[in-house]
């Protein structure tokens, strides 16, 4: 017989409602905390969100942030951040800095000379600093990309929700998206308390971390529906209990196997895409965390019409089934 690896056993019986209030109160008061902290810290925008210029550099040297400061404030460029680096994966010799240049009033982008002048004032601190890239975003530009990324998240719930209300229920469609806002809504609150870089690669991984854990939660919600044909008398919160233990083997296969692959990215990856990774590590744990705990808890709040229906035509369970979606 072949071996087929578990990570749950084959039948559980678990009940994920025995602390429905704590659960779903715990999810309620960290998204509470996420917009406390998110309007208190407010989030460490990249260049992409904020505008200007960042030059990274390298050099044999340790950096000397201080020294990098002082060289850079005689010039009179404005708004200057200078921080150093780290990553496992950089060589004993290898130091590399991140210099933030804020975007000046009407300026698209740092000027040749402004640029030439900086790199000379880096290289008199250390003639071993090379530039290893700079990047450029305008004010205008910046402030376009941060209504465009709210409008990609937006449209993304709704059309989702849209999915969801045609396959399931409209019940179904707002707590799949209900817990989709909770896992992007604290993710984000985690980027504010540690003050990480939030810049269009996480929105990337936001958009990631949507699909990923509506995916999860769709899986649960077709077992719900599939038993509540089946079971038609059972209250549905039992129900509800059964189709998770069902599909719970699945969740954490799913889920730990996606990890350990994100996980990889996340240590061996590099400091470029560290942000990206980490964002979609912490959400799929919130993904599958809301697909269980969140939401079915909230269909259940709300409640499902189990009185009996037309019967729907022939092969279909409900009234959407045959829509081609």
């Amino acid at each position: 017989m072949a071996f087929r690896l578990r990570l749950a056993p084959e039948k559980t019986n678990i009940d994920f409602f025995r602390w429905q209030w704590g659960t779903f109160g715990g999810s309620i008061a960290l998204m509470i905390m996420a917009f406390v902290v998110w309007g208190v810290m407010g989030l460490n925008f990249g260049i992409d969100f904020q505008g200007g210029t960042t030059i990274r550099t390298q050099s044999t040297t340790s950096v000397d942030v201080g020294a990098y400061r002082e060289a850079l404030n005689a010039l009179n460029v404005g708004d200057v951040a200078v921080t150093e680096v780290f990553d496992p994966s950089f060589r004993d010799d290898q130091h590399v800095a991140s210099i933030r240049i804020a975007a000046q009033d009407g300026a698209e982008a740092v000027t040749p000379e402004t640029l030439d002048s900086v790199k000379a004032a880096l290289t008199a601190v250390d003639a071993n600093l090379t530039v290893t890239s700079v990047e450029s975003v305008g004010p205008k530009v910046s402030g376009e990309l941060i209504w465009s990324s709210i409008l990609a998240v937006g449209v993304t719930s709704l059309a989702i929700m849209a999915y969801i209300w045609l396959r399931f229920e409209w019940q179904f469609a707002l707590g799949g998206v209900l817990a989709l806002l909770h896992d992007v809504f604290i993710t984000v609150g985690i980027f504010a308390l540690f003050q990480i870089k939030f810049d269009l690669s996480i929105i990337a991984a936001l958009l990631t971390i949507l699909g990923y854990s509506i995916n999860d939660t769709v899986v649960v919600f077709d077992r719900l529906r599939e038993n509540l044909v089946k079971y038609k008398t059972m209250p549905l919160r039992e129900v509800m209990n059964l189709s998770v233990n069902e599909t719970l083997s699945r969740t954490l296969m799913t889920s730990v196997t996606t990890l350990i692959a994100v996980g990889a990215m996340l240590i061996f990856g590099g400091d470029v895409i560290r942000g990206f990774t980490f964002a979609i590590f912490v959400g799929i744990i919130l993904g599958t965390y809301s697909s269980v705990y969140v939401a079915k808890n909230i269909v259940l709040i709300i409640g499902l019409d189990r009185s009996d229906k037309p019967k729907p035509k022939k092969g279909a369970d409900h009234e959407f089934a045959n829509i081609d979606a």
